[in-house]
């Protein structure tokens, strides 16, 4: 899957109850940051922990990596190493033009 397919998967924010893009995701994550600066809570950047399966849950569900979700639509199962891995190198290091 190619860098846009991926950035176009959607995922919902839970603190404001919408469904947004991982692009729209990734930018609120980076300008909050980038606001708030040392005040910004990297455990609860949105208000809430487990910010990240809310990134996590689109990969798993287009198959890109591995994790079972529950009825309720959860994750269930994950190899954060491997989810952390994909996010780094397949949507941070070429969203950014980083070459390892």
């Amino acid at each position: 899957m190619e860098l846009n397919e991926i950035l176009a998967l959607t995922t919902k924010r839970s603190d404001l109850n919408e469904t947004i893009t991982l692009r729209q995701y990734l930018y609120d994550l980076m300008s909050t940051l980038w606001c708030e600066q040392e005040g910004f809570s990297g455990k609860r950047p949105f208000g809430n922990s487990g910010w990240d399966y809310e990134i996590y849950l689109p990969l798993v569900k287009a198959g890109l990596v591995k994790g079972r979700i529950d009825e309720d639509g959860y994750i269930i199962e994950l190899d954060d190493v491997e989810a952390n891995e994909f996010v780094l190198t397949q949507i941070l290091q070429p969203l950014f033009g980083i070459q390892p």
